[in-house]
């Protein structure tokens, strides 16, 4: 592990308007700063480049475990992003164009020797739906295509499906479809664009109704002691946190760790050191590259520190 202190700069979503009482990034500064590390905390908009030179508006940032106070900003440095030792990519989804752009800065930074968590090449390949093709033993049916046609066919097959976008997140725009369902142009209409863009369609698990969807996070190859079970409401098919559905932590199963077997060990070679993969009925339907959550409802209901477990692994990469 580093004996040294780190300089962590942490590119997220504006520090003012998170949810502390449920927000990963936060868990990963407070563990960050209770080793003695120093934060900086950056936005999107605060990074550039300039003759090939990944340059950032960074601020100091001190953090607190408390909900109404959770942090304070120094004024503002213009730091060449090579004097951080290590970056956190936290910035939420859309994945999009600048989500892109900002991982391509990132990329020059990791070039001068900066330890960037995800990896920024990681970020683009891995889309979070997409990527499960890889890990096709650990995956339920599932067609990745434009074709109406396509869709309808699956759909005959497996008599109940759930469709979703490839650029979603936290629920959105996710469609439980039953053989013979009049909605079902019109949602194979919209998402695909009528034909012009690729859309995810899967297997129905109706697991989901009883044990949820559960995101399991994994620290450099390795799971985490418990996975967050998410139980959709009533009235509601997504096991979201976002869309209402209730966190459940459970311990992990054989079923979980045969799965974090088959993709832990690539995800570790490829420098990707925190992920979720979310799992409904033994089988993963997404692996979260991008800011996965979730850290907090489970030190809270399991009294443990999954954070300092993500600080341990960066530390040791650092060495």
């Amino acid at each position: 592990m580093s004996k040294r202190q780190l300089r962590i700069g942490i590119v997220m979503d504006p520090i003012e308007g998170i949810k502390p009482a449920k927000d990963s990034t936060l868990a990963m500064m407070l563990a960050a700063q209770k080793r003695g590390h120093e934060l900086f905390y950056l936005e999107q908009r605060d990074l550039w480049l300039r003759d090939g030179v990944a340059w950032g508006r960074a601020h100091p940032v001190e953090v607190r475990d408390d909900y109404e106070n959770w942090a304070t900003l120094g004024a503002e440095h213009i730091k060449r992003l090579s004097t951080l030792d290590v970056i956190l990519m936290r910035k939420d989804p859309p994945f999009d164009m600048e989500y892109i752009y900002t991982t391509y800065i990132l990329e020059r930074a990791e070039a001068e020797g900066v330890l960037v968590v995800n990896k920024p090449a990681g970020l683009r390949d891995m889309n979070e739906k997409v990527y499960t093709a890889w890990f096709p033993q650990c995956c339920a049916p599932t067609l990745i295509t434009r074709d109406m046609g396509d869709m309808h066919a699956f759909l005959k097959e497996h008599h109940q499906i759930v469709c979703k976008p490839l650029h979603g997140m936290g629920g959105r725009s996710i469609f439980v479809i039953r053989e013979g369902d009049k909605n079902a142009n019109v949602i194979f209409e919209t998402m695909t664009n009528y034909g012009s863009q690729f859309a995810i369609v899967q297997k129905y698990l109706p697991e989901i109704v009883e044990t949820g969807d559960s995101r399991i996070l994994i620290i450099d190859g390795e799971p985490a002691p418990y996975a967050l079970a998410r139980i959709p409401s009533a009235s509601d098919n997504r096991g979201n946190l976002a869309a209402g559905a209730q966190g459940k932590g459970r311990e992990l199963n054989d079923r979980d760790r045969w799965l974090v077997s088959q993709i832990g060990p690539v995800l570790r070679e490829r420098g990707m050191l925190f992920v979720g993969i979310d799992v409904i009925g033994g089988y993963v339907t997404e692996i979260n590259v991008t800011s996965p959550t979730g850290i907090r409802e489970l030190d809270k209901q399991f009294n443990c520190d999954i954070a300092t477990l993500l600080i341990d692994a960066i530390e040791k990469h650092h060495a």
